[in-house]
């Protein structure tokens, strides 16, 4: 769908990888290892998307870091239709939207470290009613082409836990 849209799949990978987790961060060397190509065609697309000012960059030691610019104009709708490609938006509209007693859920795994996967990793933070998560999950799956794994944890549990913003993508907060 989105490569209708984008004809460039270095392009696509790193849209996925800094807005997905627009906390998270990448500098060429290593986006070119992540993705398995030359550091030529990624500095191209990092520095169309830093001219355009969807990318902020900084100096760390002697690295060129990018993070997502999230006072980019575009900067929601970009990410939304991310959330949407990835089907996130319609996990997050069939299950999380639905379970009640929540009080945070994470994005884990792959896609929180902003790469494409065929697996949804959530974990759920609060008392859901776990026969209904279940059932919600089954809906979201024949929704979506993806298999939905998760966790959950009650918020007691959750308390002592840290949740690193660079593995975990918060995405629904009460």
């Amino acid at each position: 769908m989105l490569e209708a849209l984008i004809s460039s799949k270095t392009r696509i990978k790193l849209l996925l990888r800094l807005f997905l987790n627009p906390d998270s961060s990448a500098y060429l060397r290593g986006l070119a290892e992540e993705f398995n190509e030359s550091t030529n065609s990624i500095r191209i697309e990092l520095n169309r998307f830093e001219e355009a000012g969807m990318l902020d960059s900084g100096l760390v030691g002697n690295k060129k870091v990018f993070k997502a610019n999230k006072k980019y104009p575009l900067f929601q709708e970009v990410r939304s239709i991310l959330l949407k490609y990835t089907g996130l938006q319609d996990v997050i509209d069939e299950v999380v939207e639905k379970l009640g007693d929540l009080s945070k859920v994470y994005l884990a795994g792959d896609l929180a470290l902003g790469k494409d996967s065929d697996v949804v990793s959530l974990i759920f933070v609060g008392n859901p009613d776990l026969h209904y998560l279940v059932q919600l999950i089954q809906k979201a799956e024949s929704l979506v082409p993806k298999k939905i794994q998760y966790l959950v944890y009650s918020n007691e549990e959750a308390a002592i836990m840290t949740f690193d913003p660079n593995q975990n993508l918060l995405i629904w907060n009460e």
